[in-house]
């Protein structure tokens, strides 16, 4: 509810009423923006509104990221949906401490093609051009809306995001396809109190990617390395060890 942006060019997302707001409008996010490290807007950012202008993201856990990074990263889709390890978490700062903001998630795909895993040179290679995009889907933190303070306060972890590669599921999980390349964006929304905020959507809103984010959607690890990564440094490995039924 409050939540009265629109989609229009340049949105990520389509016009699908899975992510409607109360009002049935869908919200907007505009164009993806570049981000570093530290999560830096890409051009434009000097027309946002002052109350996103000078947000600033950091990524939690960046050298477990990177680690991963290195290895190429992989995350697991299932049918009930899995959730990320490692999770996204991030530390915010530069908002406006009173105002109200929502925060959610995308995935974009980085590419145009399917992958397959090449076990005797432990590469992946590009395996054809890439299967229809998956329904776009964002996930809201759950604590949406909140005021910037309560944001800013602590870490803030999207550990209840499932990733699944049920293209009928009606979970709210990501859906994504398997043998695929994806970028996770951060997004956060002012949540604006004018009764014709959604001409002003554009500005009320800032994202944010980290390239070391980037995986390869799988429903099995393919490479052992990242299969040790995971159960070494994952506290609930044991998920890992066992395979969840695909049914």
């Amino acid at each position: 509810a409050g939540l009265s942006m629109l989609t229009g060019e340049g949105s990520p997302f389509p016009a699908s009423p899975e992510w409607a707001g109360a009002t049935g409008r869908p919200c907007l996010l505009g164009p993806p923006a570049g981000g570093t490290r530290l999560g830096a807007e890409g051009p434009g950012a000097g027309t946002k509104n002052q109350r996103v202008c000078h947000v600033a993201v950091q990524l939690e856990m960046g050298s477990l990221w990177e680690e991963f990074n290195r290895l190429g990263t992989e995350m697991i889709v299932t049918k009930a949906g899995r959730r990320m390890f490692p999770t996204f978490q991030v530390k915010l700062s530069g908002l406006d401490p009173l105002a109200d903001y929502v925060l959610l998630m995308d995935f974009i795909p980085l590419d145009d093609k399917r992958y397959r895993y090449a076990f005797h040179s432990s590469s992946w290679l590009v395996a054809g051009r890439a299967d229809p995009v998956a329904p776009g889907r964002v996930h809201f933190h759950p604590d949406s809306p909140a005021k910037g303070a309560q944001w800013m306060r602590q870490i803030v972890s999207f550990d209840k995001l499932k990733l699944t590669n049920n293209l009928l599921d009606d979970n709210g999980h990501i859906i994504l396809n398997s043998m695929h390349r994806y970028q996770p964006r951060f997004h956060v929304v002012f949540v604006d109190p004018r009764r014709d905020s959604e001409r002003f959507a554009h500005e009320n809103f800032k994202s944010f990617s980290f390239p070391e984010t980037q995986f390869m959607a799988v429903t099995a690890y393919q490479n052992h390395r990242i299969t040790q990564l995971k159960i070494a440094s994952n506290p609930f490995a044991k998920g890992f060890r066992d395979c969840e039924p695909e049914a």
